[in-house]
């Protein structure tokens, strides 16, 4: 059976996550003080009512999270949302209604458009990925290359664009990278292979885990050749990283593994583009890991448009 790492879904963990994002933001903008714009052309107790609108066609993420961000602020507001995390919507639809204080609103307007514009554009630019690999097997996945304090919100952002999602942190999964082994065979003053430290891994993981959380904490392990493939192979790693390898490289990677292991998924990772991901997904290889679904993402550019409710 394929090991997976965790899948991000709206839990309480993410949910903590925003709500801390979301007293930062706030004391990023506000200081701490007040909107005195606001305060001093909005009169106390004008009521308010928005449209937000998403300008350009994208695959929509935040809507929950901006639900819990107007909770976590305690405005007086109303969040209305006419779409789901997840859904796909056309330029100028409208993704949700926002009324209350007019004061509150305009205070909190751009922080819930920063907000659903980085969350959206990351679902929108995963789904272009997973659309590239249409009709093969390879999966899209994340990385660890996300904004500091950012990662759950996003990693759930690349779910709701129909990616998977790679290991949440240091601390649940195992992948040996050529800087571990670097710094391994420096100290012991000889060249160690893959498989050496697959094995090192797996006796350390026995020792210190219990046999079940052992059995079930994924090893994956980077190799940069076909050599190194075919020697780590013999160790049966839950994942080989094949790092910065050619298509032709890719395929004869995929040959070695379905006749040596072929329990063993392969993940192709490094000069990963739009215009490239679909190629690589023709090797044949499982999954395809890509850093640009986060650390390149552009907002989905949606604003607010003031104005009456829709069914007035």
């Amino acid at each position: 059976m394929t090991k997976e790492f965790h899948q991000f879904q709206w839990d309480e963990m993410v949910e903590q996550d925003c709500r801390q994002l979301v007293r930062m933001w706030a004391e990023e903008d506000w200081g701490g003080k007040q909107d005195w714009t606001t305060l001093a052309l909005i009169p106390r107790g004008t009521p308010g009512i928005a449209r937000v609108v998403a300008r350009e066609s994208g695959m929509i993420s935040g809507m929950t999270a901006a639900g819990v961000a107007l909770k976590e602020l305690n405005l007086d507001s109303h969040w209305r949302p006419s779409v789901s995390d997840g859904d796909a919507v056309e330029a100028q639809a409208e993704i949700a209604e926002v009324s209350g204080a007019a004061r509150d609103l305009l205070t909190v307007e751009r922080l819930l458009l920063n907000l659903l514009g980085r969350m959206s554009g990351i679902s929108t630019i995963t789904q272009r990925y997973v659309n590239a690999v249409s009709g093969s097997s390879a999966k899209i996945y994340d990385t660890r290359k996300t904004i500091p304090g950012w990662r759950r919100m996003e990693k759930y952002a690349v779910a709701c664009g129909g990616g998977c999602n790679h290991r949440t942190g240091l601390f649940d999964a195992v992948l040996i990278k050529d800087n571990h082994l670097a710094i391994r065979n420096r100290l012991r003053g000889h060249d160690g292979s893959p498989a050496d430290a697959v094995r090192q891994v797996r006796q350390f993981l026995q020792q210190v885990l219990p046999k079940n959380e052992s059995h079930e904490m994924i090893v994956e392990v980077e190799v940069d050749t076909l050599e190194q493939l075919q020697d780590v192979l013999a160790q049966s790693p839950d994942i080989v990283l094949l790092d910065n390898m050619s298509l032709d490289e890719l395929r004869r990677a995929v040959d070695q593994r379905d006749q040596l292991c072929p329990r063993t998924q392969l993940e192709a990772s490094g000069r990963v583009s739009l215009q490239t991901v679909g190629e690589i997904a023709t090797t044949g290889v499982d999954r395809i890991s890509v850093g640009a679904l986060t650390h390149s993402a552009v907002n989905l550019d949606i604003g607010l448009d003031w104005g009456q409710r829709s069914d007035e």
